[in-house]
C-alpha cells in the first residue's frame, strides 16, 4: 500500500473501494454526474486542490472525461494532477453487461495497472506516516463539536479558523481534519477557540 498526500477524486464508491486496497490517502467520490449539483463536495474538492492538490482519476469513457473536465473547470485555484487509465475493454465482475463503450472503469482495472498510471502521471508515494491516532466521531463529541448544545457554532468557528468550507458534513470534516492535524493539535485548537 502506498501513501498519497493529494486527495484522489473518483466517480463511484466501487472505485473508492478498489483504490483503498492499494492506496492510503483521501479518496473523494463524486457520485458520477451528481457532482454537477453537489456544492459541498465541490467546495471540499476546491479545498484539497488549494492545500494538498487533487488527483483526478475518472473512467476512460466519455462520461468520465465529462466529469473530469467539469471538475477542472470548477476548480480555479490549486493544483490538479490527471491520472488516466488505459482503454481496457471488458466488464466489471459485479456487472451483468459491459458499459456502453465496453471499457473497464477504475474499479475493473488491475492494481498494478492503476499504480503504473499514477507513476506515469508523476505521482509518487508520500513519506508522511499514516495517522497513528486518528480523529473520530467520538472525539468530535467529546470536544463539543457534535451532538452538544452550541456544537454547530463551535464547528463553524473551527471551519472558519482552518479555512474549510462551511457545508462540510461531519464525516467530511473528520476526513479533512485527519489530513491536516493530529488529535492533540485539534484539542489544543478547540481549547483556544473556547477560551476566546
Amino acid at each position: 500500500m502506498i501513501k498519497i498526500k493529494e486527495a484522489i477524486v473518483v466517480e463511484g464508491k466501487y472505485d473508492k473501494i478498489k483504490l483503498s486496497s492499494i492506496i492510503d490517502g483521501v479518496i473523494i467520490v463524486t457520485g458520477g454526474f451528481r457532482i454537477y449539483k453537489d456544492k459541498e463536495k465541490l467546495e471540499l474538492i476546491r479545498h484539497y486542490a488549494e492545500t494538498t492538490g487533487i488527483i483526478l482519476l475518472t473512467d476512460s469513457d466519455s462520461a468520465g472525461f465529462k466529469i473530469r473536465n467539469f471538475i477542472k473547470g470548477a476548480v480555479k485555484n490549486g493544483k490538479i494532477y490527471n491520472v488516466y487509465t488505459p482503454d481496457i475493454y471488458g466488464k466489471e465482475s459485479r456487472k451483468v453487461k459491459p458499459s456502453a463503450e465496453g471499457k473497464l472503469g477504475v474499479e475493473g482495472i488491475k492494481p498494478d495497472i492503476l499504480l503504473a498510471a499514477f507513476e506515469k502521471a508523476g505521482i509518487r508515494a508520500s513519506d508522511a506516516p499514516p495517522a497513528v491516532d486518528p480523529i473520530t466521531k467520538a472525539d468530535l463529541f467529546e470536544l463539543g463539536l457534535s451532538g452538544c448544545p452550541g456544537s454547530s457554532e463551535l464547528r463553524r468557528e473551527l471551519q472558519i479558523k482552518l479555512g474549510l468550507p462551511a457545508l462540510l458534513s461531519t464525516n467530511s470534516l473528520i476526513e479533512v481534519l485527519n489530513t491536516i492535524m493530529t488529535k492533540s493539535e485539534l484539542e489544543k485548537l478547540i481549547e483556544e477557540l473556547t477560551s476566546e
